[in-house]
């Protein structure tokens, strides 16, 4: 039971004390002493071990808006609808340039995906752009990248946009505001669904996003170089995860979805997708072990001090951890960790310090 000694926990009530046995009797959260996770690792703990090609890549239209030139790209990742994106590059730029995955938000909003972080051929449907305005200070980021010297990878992911499982499956009508509602209750039994095909929403998530790596590899039209990632909350716990298993990813940007496990008890655990609760971890590291599993490889995070999603002693730890992991590896400036006044979002001032760490690690 809680007591003096043992804090209770809002979600648990009477089951407070469970928190203190786990850790007891499975040793949880191991300190950093312990060796580092390897990407090897996180790909066996995930459920994720193996590539995938973009089959059946093909080419739809193309367009210029606002400086930036686009064209449809579609592939296949084996299973399920197509994959849907955007490459979008600056306008009349011919030379292959360094490549960006822009990797886009959970939000509990699956109806759209890489409309809530790019522009397309159209005007951006009119709940993506007010997503924007709450998370992303209004901007398409995907594009001001692009306009930066950047060839910029914008795709929808499992569960999202082109890669949504149908209304009727999540028992919602054919319209964003219901079937958002829907498919947070229906993220439960994929989750399920996951776990009976020995995987996890994680390690089929990353996978599709190394994916879309091969893909922009693969154009050696549009991109050379290196390759980096950023996103924000689900897209950071994305980056997080793609920086950990892809060895083509030279540098990533995490924003919003960084903390320790335990500073996630009590009031934080039950606001996250499964995502970010990969099977096992917890016994073998903790979440910023992830984000370093391929240290020296350079990584910044934004932490928002008044974030809802996360208490601020949890992102602390995390912020020592990572600066540990990455002093172990003999390279603690690829590591920054940026603390910032205000709630979860990806402002234009955040926007700006992110793309400047890209073109550091990608353009040099």
């Amino acid at each position: 039971m809680a007591g003096p000694d043992r804090p209770a926990f809002r979600a648990l009530g009477p089951f407070s004390d469970w928190v203190a046995h786990a850790a007891a009797e499975g040793d949880l959260y191991p300190s950093a002493a312990r060796p580092p996770l390897t990407g090897a690792e996180v790909r066996t703990l995930i459920g994720s071990g193996h590539d995938g090609e973009p089959l059946a890549p093909e080419r739809g239209r193309r367009w210029t808006r606002d400086g930036v030139d686009g064209e449809e790209v579609s592939w296949s990742v084996g299973f399920g609808p197509r994959t849907r994106a955007w490459l979008l590059r600056p306008a009349g730029e011919t030379r292959p340039l360094p490549g960006v995955v822009a990797l886009h938000s959970h939000d509990g909003f699956t109806y759209y995906g890489k409309e809530k972080v790019a522009d397309g051929p159209e005007e951006a449907p009119v709940p993506a752009r007010a997503l924007r305005e709450r998370s992303y200070g209004g901007a398409p980021f995907a594009n001001e990248l692009a306009r930066r010297g950047f060839a910029v990878l914008a795709h929808d992911v499992f569960r999202w946009g082109s890669r949504k499982f149908p209304p009727e499956l999540v028992g919602s009508a054919d319209e964003p505001e219901a079937y958002n509602t829907a498919a947070r209750a229906h993220e439960h039994v994929v989750a399920k669904y996951c776990t009976v095909l020995g995987t996890s929403l994680a390690g089929v998530v990353a996978r599709e996003d190394r994916i879309a790596v091969r893909y922009l590899r693969s154009r050696t039209d549009a991109v050379a170089g290196p390759i980096g990632c950023i996103g924000l909350s689900g897209g950071g716990c994305r980056a997080a995860l793609l920086q950990a298993t892809c060895d083509d990813v030279a540098a990533a940007g995490i924003v919003g979805m960084m903390s320790s496990y335990p500073g996630l008890l009590d009031a934080h655990v039950g606001r996250h997708t499964w995502m970010f609760f990969p099977p096992g971890l917890a016994a073998r590291g903790d979440w910023p072990d992830v984000a370093a599993a391929r240290a020296p490889a350079p990584l910044l995070v934004q932490y928002k001090r008044h974030d809802h999603l996360f208490g601020l002693p949890g992102m602390i730890e995390a912020h020592e951890r990572l600066t540990a992991r990455y002093r172990q590896a003999g390279a603690p400036e690829a590591y920054i960790g940026e603390f910032s006044d205000g709630p979860h979002e990806f402002n234009r001032a955040m926007q700006a310090s992110a793309f400047a760490h890209l073109e550091r690690w990608l353009r040099g």
